[in-house]
């Protein structure tokens, strides 16, 4: 099978069909790892809506920048749909990421943004669909931070009684992630 193409066979007959495939990117935060909880979790959701899902190990790595290149890196072998799911400072390089990436949508989880040991991030940096999820109670990245980008990106938000772990969402967030990925399907509608 190519990375380019799966085969799927037609319904009347044995000819083979090219079908574009379809990734989900993940990119853990500073203090965890490329399978932790939340990203388990979600990659249930991305299998069951046939994307392939992929978690970029960025361990040893303090450095945005390094991060971003890392990313870069990884996604330059995948044809096809690509999302990418951001968890704190994976929220970080996810955003700086997705233009240069042509990402097809985004989902953040309490994205460190604006703080300002980062570099900062562009205007209008963002140009797909955008959802981000962000705990009320976050003792790290504070939830103003998010509401700023979704205000700035025209982003979807969803404020959480959470922390930033946001381990006591995670089926909720799994739904608002499933809903994420089939609107992704849905035509675009003009605004009224």
């Amino acid at each position: 099978m190519s990375d380019a193409a799966r085969s799927v066979p037609e319904h009347s007959g044995s000819r083979a069909v090219s079908t574009p495939q379809r990734h989900v990117v993940f990119s853990h935060g500073q203090a965890s790892g490329p399978w932790g909880r939340k990203i388990s979790a979600l990659a249930e959701v991305v299998r069951a809506e046939g994307y392939e899902v992929h978690s970029v190990d960025y361990r040893g790595l303090d450095a945005p920048r390094e991060r971003i290149a890392r990313l870069a890196e990884y996604c330059k072998g995948l044809s096809g749909d690509l999302v990418l799911v951001g968890s704190s400072l994976g929220g970080y390089v996810t955003v700086a990421s997705a233009s240069v990436l042509h990402a097809r949508g985004i989902f953040l989880m309490a994205p460190a943004l604006y703080f300002p040991q980062l570099p900062p991030l562009r205007s209008g940096i963002v140009d797909c669909p955008t959802t981000v999820v962000h705990g009320w109670r976050d003792e790290v990245v504070p939830y103003e931070h998010s509401v700023r980008f979704a205000q700035d990106s025209r982003a979807v938000l969803h404020l959480l009684d959470s922390d930033h772990q946001l381990y006591n969402q995670i089926r909720h967030i799994q739904n608002l992630f499933e809903y994420f990925l089939i609107a992704l399907d849905l035509p675009a509608t003009e605004d009224v």
